[in-house]
């Protein structure tokens, strides 16, 4: 049987206002950092995403739709622009061959090591006020199994 939950206190309400407000800080820092680099910050997440992949299934556009959470058609459009813009290849899956497997090109893997060195550096830069906001909306929270 469900708990009966406590009310929202000011605090949760504010620690969920702060805490959207720094990934909104973040997501202002990646997108300008991509711009910077050339990239529309979409176009970044989806390298990200194909470098970042290590599921057991190759990547595909329908996979990139999944983690981009987008239509599989905006996907697919997305991975035209890369391919044009010599960021991705597509070539064949060897176990099934109406299928392609996308996969980064020299070009795509040198501008995204550098945005995501100079990310990793900004997240280090707000984990500690992140841990903090998390931990307190996790044991303080009205949500909180205490």
């Amino acid at each position: 049987m469900a708990k009966k939950q406590d009310a929202l206190t000011d605090a949760d309400y504010e620690a969920l206002a702060n805490l959207r407000y720094i990934l909104r800080r973040f997501m202002d820092f990646s997108t300008s950092a991509a711009q910077q680099e050339g990239l529309p910050s979409q176009q970044h997440q989806a390298l990200l995403s194909i470098k970042g992949h290590r599921g057991e299934v190759p990547m595909t556009v329908g996979v990139l739709s999944e983690r981009l959470v987008v239509a599989r058609h905006t996907a697919s459009e997305l991975v035209e622009r890369l391919v044009g813009a010599g960021y991705v290849t597509r070539e064949p899956d060897p176990s099934d061959k109406r299928r392609q497997t996308l996969a980064l090109t020299a070009k795509a893997e040198d501008v995204l090591n550098r945005l995501s060195a100079i990310h990793l550096t900004e997240i280090r830069h707000m984990a500690p006020r992140l841990i903090e906001l998390l931990g307190n909306l996790q044991t303080k929270g009205p949500f909180s199994e205490a």
